[in-house]
């Protein structure tokens, strides 16, 4: 295996350890030591490539939510759309579960969260509100809902909201989306 190969295959096992120990510890207590002991590797490697716990931790939450395209859907379905997409991230994504502790209870993971709502949900707003200048407060609104649901089902792990099927989810939770997203503003 030439060394570049290695470098490779030990960022990927920092870096799978990292989003592991941080969505089951949370960012304060994760620490670098077991992330490297999950990863078989000495501490001073991941020192080596990510520089400190905030290199790591940035590195660990980068996330692609990969949201669909919306510009060949009908408007009215844009809401379903949405929320059966987070549904379907949230149940087979630790690493957004994990994200989602850190940010409700770290100043970084915060600001992780946000950029990553902002630059991906943002657009998918401005593509579809009757008026781009109010995208960004129908995006935090659209992610209110979202969020919320995630904390409550994945998270906290109310039963209530763990035993709603999908597709009470998204009949409950669409048409709020739909409204955030399309409706004119009050």
């Amino acid at each position: 295996m030439t060394t570049a190969r290695r470098s490779d295959a030990t960022r990927a096992a920092i870096l799978e350890a990292a989003r592991e120990r941080f969505a089951s510890d949370g960012y304060e207590r994760a620490t670098i030591r077991a992330i490297a002991r999950d990863a078989g590797i000495d501490p001073s490697m991941v020192m080596r490539y990510y520089g400190n716990k905030e290199g790591l931790f940035a590195a660990a939450s980068e996330i692609e939510l990969s949201l669909p395209e919306m510009g060949g859907l009908p408007r009215r379905h844009v809401g379903a759309v949405l929320v059966t997409h987070f549904l379907d991230r949230w149940e087979r994504d630790d690493v957004l579960t994990g994200l989602l502790r850190v940010g409700v209870t770290n100043a970084a993971g915060a600001e992780r969260m946000q950029a990553v709502f902002a630059q991906q949900l943002g657009p998918v707003a401005l593509g579809v509100c009757p008026d781009p200048a109010d995208a960004p407060r129908r995006a935090a609104l659209v992610a209110s809902q979202i969020l919320g649901m995630a904390l409550a089902r994945y998270v906290l792990r109310l039963p209530p909201a763990v035993e709603m099927s999908r597709e009470d989810v998204v009949a409950w939770l669409a048409p709020t989306v739909q409204r955030y997203l399309t409706a004119e503003t009050p």
